[in-house]
């Protein structure tokens, strides 16, 4: 299967386009179309080979985990048209990732490798070793960036920069407490645990909706619960169902993102292990068997099942 790595559409009544890191985002009216591409991003920066499959992970994750949090915090997704593909409200956004860390991996890990015992103004307790779980989970937001890398930043910045008003960014800690908590159950049913995450939202006719993908390997890390405990009190690594092997493998191929790094080139069987890891925790996480779209022409079938979703909607 080759790998989506750009669609471009036109569909009727279409008002505007962006492509971000892995989507392609279409309005239409008051409607945001999806496109979930099979692009991979790390450290900001998206790699030249695309990863089959990946966009449908994604996508369906994302679906499977917006319809079981709707009654914590309503959430913009209407439709699955399309198994790489999510259309609903579209949302004025926030220009905030809520991000909350059960454990201390990826970026909180190396912020605390390198001596720091506070990240966005939250401290972390000494004595702490990588992978180790947070007493209680602890939020650390993020900016927004159009472009380029996203910032942590503290909640009193967030309040005293006037981003949101200090009741609103409460009302988010308290939605992304209770999600990050129904994530973690989720998780745990399927023998994985939820690492961290990062959560996204919008406000559609004055009401907080939450938006973007929620729960998936590209906006979380998992863990595999069995012989977490073990693995920690001999020292060694976790394993782990996220993109962080993926940023591993850049590391060790010295590239980080930062300026007059070259990108490497992945070799197609790491591209191929890529996607099935990505295939794998799908499978972990929702209980069903991934089903791999085979067709000749995705960017021909996907804008079928689009046009068929407007023209039924109208």
């Amino acid at each position: 299967m080759k790998g989506l790595k750009e669609t471009n559409f036109n569909f009727p009544g279409q008002q505007a386009f962006y492509r971000g890191k892995v989507r392609d985002v279409y309005t239409v009216g008051d409607k945001l179309i999806m496109v979930a591409s099979d692009r991979i991003s790390a450290f900001d920066h998206i790699l030249p080979k695309p990863i089959p499959y990946k966009g449908q992970v994604l996508n369906q994750i994302a679906v499977h985990f917006l319809e079981a949090t709707k009654d914590i915090v309503p959430n913009w997704l209407e439709a699955s048209p399309d198994p790489n593909v999510s259309v609903g409200k579209k949302c004025d956004p926030i220009k905030i990732e809520m991000v909350i860390r059960g454990y201390l991996a990826g970026h909180a890990w190396r912020v605390y490798d390198d001596g720091h015992r506070k990240i966005c103004g939250v401290p972390m307790p000494e004595g702490m070793q990588q992978s180790d779980r947070f007493p209680e989970p602890i939020i650390t937001p993020a900016t927004k960036a159009e472009s380029g890398h996203d910032e942590d930043i503290s909640r009193e910045e967030i309040i005293r920069k006037g981003i949101v008003s200090e009741g609103l960014y409460t009302r988010l800690e308290e939605y992304t407490r209770a999600l990050f908590a129904r994530g973690t159950q989720m998780a745990r049913d399927r023998g994985l645990l939820l690492v961290d995450t990062k959560y996204e939202f919008g406000v559609y006719e004055n009401e907080i909706y939450l938006i973007d993908e929620i729960h998936t390997p590209d906006s979380s890390r998992y863990f595999y619960a069995e012989g977490y405990h073990e693995r920690q009190l001999a020292g060694q690594p976790q394993e782990q169902l996220s993109k962080e092997f993926v940023r591993e493998w850049l590391m060790d191929n010295h590239f980080q993102g930062l300026e007059e790094q070259e990108m490497p080139e992945m070799p197609d069987d790491f591209v191929e292990l890529v996607s099935e890891r990505y295939i794998q925790l799908y499978e972990y996480i929702t209980g069903e068997a991934f089903v791999r779209r085979e067709v000749v022409d995705l960017e021909k079938e996907i804008y079928g099942h689009v046009m068929g979703w407007l023209e039924g909607d109208e």
